[in-house]
């Protein structure tokens, strides 16, 4: 077995882009989520190590210095950090050529040869699901048997091996929590919704939804909901809260957890058995009596995707929702004593100031309890991807700024990029300095001296967000990456 390193490492301040997470940018206040994708292979390899660079304020320095030191390095690459990644290849290259180094993910997957030739220490990318991948990889096993990789061969020249197939018994693949465990500081990983610490984990992979804008579920995940059955699931729950007694809060982080209720409320029940605090993301489409058992059994918070306040844009992007479910939804959630956390996107196809406008009422009209509010991102290999090409949308292909801050790379007629980044900071502002979450956070903080100090800081990163996205909209020349992390 290969001395093996799963590597996730450092890019922009405050990002935390080898998660998994979706949201493809530095975040308005601090927020990691656990790179449970990397620690799920790191659960199968014998004696290989996680390291989660970003929350655990590991250097590019020392990340360099430690992975010399290993035989094979797995890294995670995601199109807004990739130019960082190739970076941090080329540096571990330079102190140990001996080292293997691939990536892993869904630009990997999408473009495994154009990831290829960004640059020739980069020896494989690992293609769809690859934990097994990763595990045939560490045992040595000769490149042109294992499924699902491309790779660099001894002549220079790229192969790519059949592609292998998805994963259908969950319940073979390991828990990630003893490695969260061995590896990880939970201390470290914030989330602004949820309480601290938490841990986040995956109880089943894949989205049946058809949302053309989702990057995962089109790339790795699949059209299909795979789950681990309830039994293993809520013994893993139940050794988690051995190994983690002071988590305040556990997140499912499966793309939409209550698309199968019966399971969904099976597992609430081992929260409540358990006494565990819980949240997990959801659809508009639950109704009460669902809600009304999840809550019983523990539940906190739904992170729910409303998207637009125009029903015309949620069509087009196939959500499968209209704005009265959503109307439902929150009234339901209200009633029940459901904490929400509402997501936005700005810059869907087509957007226009008037929809804009739409999206900002409507987020008031429904008032969740926080809200996340991103800019519309055609990762290549999604349907919003092939739409933005085919109808000239997509002019730069930029993701980000350099300082990590998210920046538009579409734009429509009567529409620029600047003013769907403008509309982000304008939307942020109309929802947050109202009375009613201003009395909400007022009233939090109110509960405990933790909780004050926190919410202090986060108010401050926040100011300092939409003062650092005002300037950077105001320098149109600002340095930015593209998809392909140039």
């Amino acid at each position: 077995m290969k001395k093996t390193l799963f590597l996730n490492p450092p890019s922009f301040d405050g990002f935390d882009g080898g998660a998994g997470a979706r949201y493809p940018a530095r975040r308005e206040i601090t927020s990691f989520w656990y790179p449970t994708w990397l620690a799920q292979p790191a659960a199968m390899v014998p004696g290989s190590k996680l390291l989660d660079a970003p929350p655990h304020d590991i250097t590019f320095q020392e990340v360099i210095r430690i992975a010399s030191e290993y035989e094979l390095v797995i890294m995670p690459a995601s199109a807004p950090s990739l130019r960082n990644d190739i970076k941090c290849v080329e540096a571990i290259k330079a102190l140990d050529p001996r080292v293997k180094i691939g990536f892993v993910g869904p630009h990997a997957t999408v473009l495994p040869e154009e990831t290829l030739r960004l640059s020739p220490d980069l020896d494989f990318v690992c293609r769809n699901e690859f934990d097994y991948t990763c595990l045939d990889l560490a045992r040595g096993k000769v490149y042109d048997r294992i499924k699902g990789l491309s790779y660099r061969a001894n002549d220079g020249a790229i192969r790519h091996t059949p592609d292998r197939e998805q994963l259908r018994d969950l319940d073979g693949l390991p828990s990630v929590l003893p490695v969260y465990r061995r590896d990880l500081n939970i201390e470290k990983y914030f989330v602004g919704y949820l309480l601290h610490p938490y841990i986040s984990f995956y109880t089943g992979r894949g989205c049946t939804s058809k949302c053309t804008f989702c990057l995962w579920p089109q790339t790795i995940g699949g059209p299909s909901y795979r789950t681990k059955s309830v039994e293993v699931v809520v013994r893993e729950i139940e050794e988690g809260k051995d190994l983690f007694p002071q988590a305040s809060e556990w997140f499912i982080d499966d793309d939409t957890f209550t698309q199968d209720r019966v399971r969904a409320i099976a597992i609430g029940k081992g929260f409540k058995r358990l006494n565990l605090t819980w949240s997990c993301n959801a659809r508009v489409n639950i109704d009460y009596d669902a809600l009304k058992q999840l809550k019983d059994n523990g539940l906190r918070l739904l992170v729910v995707g409303f998207e637009s306040g125009n029903q015309t844009i949620l069509n087009r992007i196939k959500k499968g929702a209209t704005l009265e479910m959503a109307r439902e939804f929150m009234k339901n959630c209200r009633r029940l004593g459901i904490k929400v956390h509402g997501t936005f996107i700005l810059g869907l196809p087509i957007e226009s100031r008037e929809t804009i406008e739409n999206t900002i009422r409507f987020a008031q009209e429904l008032d969740p309890y926080t809200i996340q509010v991103s800019i519309a991102a055609p990762f290549a290999g999604t349907e919003l991807y092939r739409q933005a090409i085919q109808n000239g949308w997509l002019e730069n292909g930029h993701f980000c700024y350099d300082s990590g801050i998210q920046t538009a790379a579409l734009s429509y007629p009567g529409l620029s990029f600047d003013q769907i980044e403008e509309a982000v900071a304008k939307m942020y502002r109309r929802f947050y300095f109202r009375m009613k979450p201003l009395f909400r956070m007022l009233l939090e903080m109110s509960t405990a001296r933790r909780v004050l100090i926190r919410r202090l800081r986060e108010g401050r990163e926040f100011l300092q967000y939409l003062r650092v996205r005002k300037e950077s909209g105001c320098k149109q020349s600002a340095p930015r990456c593209d998809h392909n992390g140039r």
